[in-house]
């Protein structure tokens, strides 16, 4: 993959750190594919992941969810299984997938099914930050208020 060298652009801007932080990390990450997994939208501010994690019980998997960052790990228990195969197709190597997440996004469930985790996010934008309407009335502006101290003023 080609690198990019964002410096320029750190120099002439100013609280896009953690974007450009998070461009440079996803250049550098290695291409291991394993597991494969879906991002799809199913809703307005509905957001699903799924994994392929066949072989991997409820236990041997790990999702952890910080502030802008979900990470899923499985950990595969080797000891338990002393079968000896003739051919292994099932990967069932232990792995970390790391999902950088928006601001307000948080899980909202997670459900293993069918060799699937199926991990449910969902955006609430707080009310103070979401866009208001301002309703336009007819008429004269409101008078000014008048506060005690002008009162006093006026009086002397």
């Amino acid at each position: 993959m080609r690198q990019f060298d964002l410096t320029p652009y750190r120099r002439s801007t100013i609280g896009f750190d953690r974007l450009f932080d998070m461009l440079e990390t996803s250049a550098r990450q290695s291409s291991d594919n394993y597991p494969p997994f879906n991002l799809e939208r199913t809703a307005e501010d509905h957001f699903r992941i799924t994994l392929a994690v066949a072989g991997f019980r409820r236990d041997e998997i790990e999702i952890v969810a910080q502030q802008n960052l979900l990470t899923v790990k499985g950990k595969k228990d080797k000891d338990g299984d002393q079968s000896a195969f003739l051919h292994l197709g099932i990967a069932t190597r232990s792995f970390e997938r790391r999902f950088e997440l928006a601001d307000f996004v948080r899980v909202e469930d997670a459900r293993l099914n069918d060799g699937l985790l199926t991990i449910d996010l969902v955006r609430e934008v707080p009310e103070a930050l979401k866009p208001q309407t301002i309703a336009i009335k007819t008429g004269a502006p409101l008078a000014a208020i008048e506060t005690p101290a002008a009162d006093e003023a006026e009086a002397a």
